[in-house]
């Protein structure tokens, strides 16, 4: 019964589009309450929401290891002492544990807004780089963009524009539509928006923004024009740059180059 209720718990989470971690004791030796196999779903938090890997300090210390994997997106092996009351578990139960914590992170969506081969190539790009894509434009068909997951054509205003903490959104609507969509996403939690547009007419649009209520700190997290600097020309390669950023705000890159110059001294 336990089992049912831990996957139905992780089937409402995915569908809830929460992160989670699912904690699994593979390893016993000596005495501990848990037994191998035992399972325990721990939410972005911290806190256990079904299951059981253990008592007292023990659960702590995975509780904390799980805070920490969904942070790096890394698995994580956690070794528990029950033994050692101050550097363990602090509960000497006469053996030790190893616990398997591996974070469960649901895929960022990727809000297209507009159409045309920049946003086509861009959705292609990063339905491989595991976004869900969704595209939003009156234009767009399952035909021009067979890898997203959903495609909105009756939003005229973008008012279906609701990106969470951590999705992104680009905006590409040729003009006709970069007031509202953007109001929309700064309206959000988005780590990434970008305007896909000249300088020019980027900063018109900002400076729209602003006389609107939108603080400079608020317009500081649209990136115009969107990408990196590739210079890139052709839409495949503009669309390149722009998966490019998207990647260096995810992983916390730099978007330099990664080669070292070398001295004498290396």
């Amino acid at each position: 019964m336990l089992t049912k209720d831990i996957l139905n718990c992780q089937l409402e989470l995915l569908a809830a589009r929460l992160p989670y971690a699912v904690a699994t004791v593979i390893e016993i030796l000596g005495s501990s309450s848990a037994k191998p196999g035992a399972k325990a779903l721990i939410d972005r938090s911290g806190k256990v929401k079904i299951g059981w890997v253990g008592g007292g300090c023990a659960q702590s210390m995975v509780c904390s290891a799980a805070l920490d994997s969904l942070k790096s997106g890394v698995p994580i092996v956690v070794e528990v002492d029950l033994n050692d009351e101050v550097f363990g578990a602090g509960m000497p139960c006469g053996g030790s544990m190893r616990v398997y914590v591996e974070p469960i992170l649901p895929k960022p969506n990727l809000w297209l807004m507009g159409h045309g081969h920049i946003v086509e190539n861009l959705c292609e790009f990063a339905h491989r780089l595991g976004f869900d894509v969704i595209v939003n434009d009156p234009q767009a068909t399952e035909e021009r963009f067979p890898k997203a997951i959903q495609i909105i054509n009756d939003d005229s205003r973008y008012q279906q524009l609701q990106p969470q903490a951590d999705d992104m959104v680009v905006i590409a609507t040729h003009h006709k539509g970069d007031y509202d969509s953007l109001t929309r996403a700064l309206q959000s939690e988005a780590i990434y928006i970008a305007l896909v547009s000249s300088r020019k007419r980027a900063g018109l649009v900002l400076n729209r923004l602003q006389q609107e209520g939108f603080s400079e700190t608020s317009l500081a997290r649209v990136r115009a024009p969107a990408g990196l600097d590739l210079g890139a020309q052709r839409p495949e390669e503009i669309a390149l740059a722009i998966a490019s950023e998207m990647v260096m705000v995810k992983r916390g890159g730099s978007g330099g180059s990664m080669v070292k110059k070398l001295t004498t001294t290396d």
